[in-house]
């Protein structure tokens, strides 16, 4: 398989002139990460309605992060197991969602790496000129 240059993210038509509110349903740490994003991929013109859910499921795996580490430093990294010490279970929900929000990050725009490849100003969406949507 040939290897060349990754494909660069395109902002897509339809993105969004304001930023939504936080689902209700959010926990609060998903909720103040929504409240931190959102309103940046906005700005830069980098997301449409189409990717909220995206965005949902990285403020989601925010949130399992910071309640994993709560529960890790509260109970330690290693309990007695029925065969003596083991990881604590929620170094395993930590490890998950750490990756799941890098690759939804990523996807989103939101690394200093994928910020140079999305170039946001979704086409046809500027209302200061006169194409309208081509």
């Amino acid at each position: 398989m040939a290897r060349g240059r990754k494909a660069e993210i395109t902002a897509v038509d339809g993105a969004l002139d304001k930023a939504p509110a936080a689902p209700k349903w959010l926990p609060a740490y998903a909720k103040a990460e929504w409240k931190r994003l959102v309103p940046i991929l906005v700005n830069d013109r980098k997301l449409a309605v189409h990717e909220l859910q995206s965005v949902e499921s990285y403020c989601i795996s925010v949130a399992r992060i910071r309640e994993a580490e709560e529960i890790i430093a509260r109970e330690g990294l290693v309990i007695m197991g029925t065969r003596g010490p083991q990881r604590h279970p929620a170094t395993a929900i930590l490890k998950e969602h750490q990756e799941a929000a890098r690759r939804l990050l990523i996807e989103l725009g939101g690394t200093p790496a994928s910020r140079g490849k999305n170039k946001g100003g979704a086409v046809g969406n500027d209302p200061a000129d006169d194409l309208g949507d081509i």
